[in-house]
C-alpha cells in the first residue's frame, strides 16, 4: 500500500499541473487580452513538441543503465524542471504588452512540457511495472487515480480565489501567486515516487542499449521500429484510438463549462456566477473520486476490463445528454444532478486503460522478448498529448465559429447555444466511436493469465 500511495502522490502532481493549467489559461483571454488564435497556438505548439519527444524519452528510460534503475532519476529531474518552469511561466504582467507576454509564455511552455515529458514517461512506466497480476494492476491504477482526482477537486476552487477581490485585486495577480504554490508543492509531490518506489539496479544489464551520441542513429531507428511494432499490436492500437477519441473530445470542449455557466446561467457576470463554475469541476471530481473509481474497479473485477469500459462510457453519454437539459438559467443547481453520470467518462478512462496497457506490455514481451513499458507508455500518452494539442486548437476554432467573445458581456445571438451544442455533441460522438472501436477488444483475463504463464516458464528455462 505504501508503494501504491507513493505512486498516487506522483499522480496527484501529474494531474494537478494540467488541472491548474486549464483554469489559469482562461486568464490569458479573460484578463490579459489574448485573442482566441493566440490561445489556440499556446495550446497547440508546446503539446506537439511534448508529444513528439515522448517516444524518445520512452526509449531512453527503457534503456537506461543505472544503480537507481531505469526510471527514478528521470522522475526526480523532471519534477524539478516542470515545477520551476511552471512558476516562471505564469509571471505575466499586463504592462509588458500582449506580444511580449505571448512569446514569453510560449517559450516557457516548451521548457515546462520538456520537464513534463522527462517526468511523466518514466513515471507512467513505473506504474506498469509495479505488478504482473491482472486485477492488481487495476487496483494500482484505481488507487493512483483516486489520489490524483483530488487535483480536480482542489483546482476548481482557484476560480474563487482568482475572481474574488477579497483575495486578490485581479485574476492575473492571483495567477502569478498561485503558480508559485502549485509549482513548488507539485514539484515535491512528483519527487516522492523517485524516492520511495523500489526499483532494481540496471547498471550491469547488457541487454539495454543506452542512447549516446555514438549510437544516436541506430537508437532513433530503433525508436521508429518500436513505434511501428507497438501499433502492430491490435489491442494496443484499440486502446490508443479509444483514448484519443474520448479524452480529446472531452478536452476540446472542457473550457466551455466556465463560459456556459457564466454566460448562459448568469448572463456574463462572473460575480453573479460566484462559486458555481467551481462547483461544476469540484463536484464532478468528488463524484469521480468517491463514486466512479470504486464502481469501475468493482465492475472490472466482475465483468472484465473491456465490459467495464463499455458500461462506464455508456453511462457518460447519459450524463452529456442530461447536461444539455439541466443547464437551466435561474436554477444552476440542476446541473449537479448530471455530474455523477458525466464523470464516468474520464473518471473510468485512465483507471482501465492504464491497467490494460500493462497487459499489452506482457503480450509485447512474449512476442519481442523485451520489456518496453517506457516506449508503450510514451506512445499511449503521445496519442493523448497529440490529440490534446489538436483539442486546444479546436477550442479556439469553435469559439471563433460560433462567434463567442469572452470580452463581451452580451454575446452575439446563437454564440452560447453553439457552445452548448458542441459541449454535448462532440464528447457523445467521440465516445460512441470509441465504444465501437473497443467492441471486440480481445485481451481478456484468461488470455492475460496464459501470457503470464508462458513468460514465467520462459524465465525458468533461462
Amino acid at each position: 500500500m505504501g508503494q501504491k500511495i507513493a505512486f498516487g502522490l506522483g499522480m496527484l502532481a501529474n494531474q494537478m499541473f494540467p488541472a491548474a493549467l486549464g483554469i489559469f489559461m482562461v486568464v490569458l483571454v479573460q484578463n490579459l487580452g489574448f485573442p482566441a488564435w493566440m490561445w489556440g497556438v499556446l495550446f497547440f505548439l508546446p503539446r506537439i513538441f511534448d508529444a513528439f519527444f515522448d517516444p524518445i524519452m520512452g526509449f531512453i528510460t527503457d534503456n537506461t543503465r543505472s544503480i537507481w534503475g531505469r526510471r527514478r532519476s528521470y522522475v526526480f529531474i523532471g519534477s524539478i524542471i516542470m515545477g520551476l518552469s511552471f512558476v516562471v511561466m505564469w509571471q505575466l504582467y499586463r504592462e509588458n504588452g500582449l506580444d511580449y507576454n505571448f512569446i514569453f509564455f510560449l517559450l516557457c511552455s516548451f521548457v515546462f512540457y520538456f520537464g513534463l515529458s522527462v517526468f511523466s514517461v518514466p513515471f507512467v512506466a513505473m506504474g506498469y511495472e509495479m505488478s504482473d497480476d491482472f486485477h492488481e494492476r487495476t487496483n494500482i491504477m484505481a488507487i493512483s487515480q483516486w489520489i490524483g482526482q483530488w487535483a480536480w477537486v482542489i483546482a476548481p476552487w482557484f476560480w474563487v480565489v482568482m475572481y474574488d477581490p477579497k483575495w486578490f485585486p485581479s485574476a492575473d495577480i492571483a495567477t502569478r501567486t498561485l503558480a508559485v504554490w502549485v509549482g513548488i508543492s507539485c514539484m515535491i509531490l512528483a519527487m516522492i515516487p523517485a524516492i520511495f518506489i523500489k526499483s532494481k539496479s540496471t547498471k550491469n544489464d547488457d541487454n539495454l542499449r543506452p542512447l549516446t551520441f555514438k549510437t544516436i542513429g541506430g537508437s532513433l531507428n530503433e525508436i521508429l521500429n518500436s513505434f511501428k511494432e507497438a501499433f502492430r499490436s491490435k489491442p494496443f492500437r484499440k486502446l490508443c484510438i479509444a483514448t484519443f477519441l474520448i479524452f480529446n473530445a472531452f478536452n476540446t470542449v472542457a473550457a466551455f463549462s466556465f463560459f456556459i455557466v457564466v454566460y448562459y446561467l448568469f448572463d456574463g457576470s462572473t460575480a453573479a456566477a460566484g462559486i458555481w463554475p467551481t462547483l461544476f469541476g469540484c463536484v464532478g471530481a468528488l463524484a469521480t473520486t468517491f463514486i466512479v473509481i470504486p464502481i469501475v474497479a468493482w465492475i472490472s473485477r466482475k465483468t472484465g476490463k473491456k465490459n467495464a469500459f463499455l458500461i462506464c462510457q455508456g453511462i457518460s453519454i447519459i450524463g452529456y445528454i442530461m447536461l444539455w437539459f439541466l443547464f437551466i438559467p435561474g436554477k444552476p443547481y440542476m446541473f449537479l444532478f448530471a455530474l455523477p453520470f458525466f464523470s464516468f467518462g474520464i473518471g473510468s478512462l485512465f483507471t482501465l486503460m492504464m491497467s490494460m496497457t500493462a497487459d499489452v506490455c506482457d503480450l509485447d514481451e512474449l512476442t519481442s522478448g523485451k520489456r518496453r513499458e517506457g516506449i508503450f507508455g510514451a506512445i499511449y500518452w503521445w496519442m493523448v498529448k497529440f490529440g490534446f494539442a489538436i483539442a486546444g486548437l479546436l477550442t479556439g476554432v469553435i469559439m471563433t465559429i460560433v462567434g463567442f467573445n469572452a470580452d463581451a458581456v452580451n454575446q452575439p445571438d446563437g454564440a452560447v447555444t453553439g457552445l452548448r451544442l458542441f459541449y454535448s455533441g462532440i464528447p457523445i460522438l467521440g465516445t460512441l466511436i470509441a465504444m465501437w472501436v473497443m467492441r471486440n477488444y480481445d485481451l481478456t483475463e484468461e488470455k492475460a493469465r496464459e501470457i503470464k504463464k508462458q513468460l514465467d516458464s520462459r524465465k525458468v528455462e533461462l
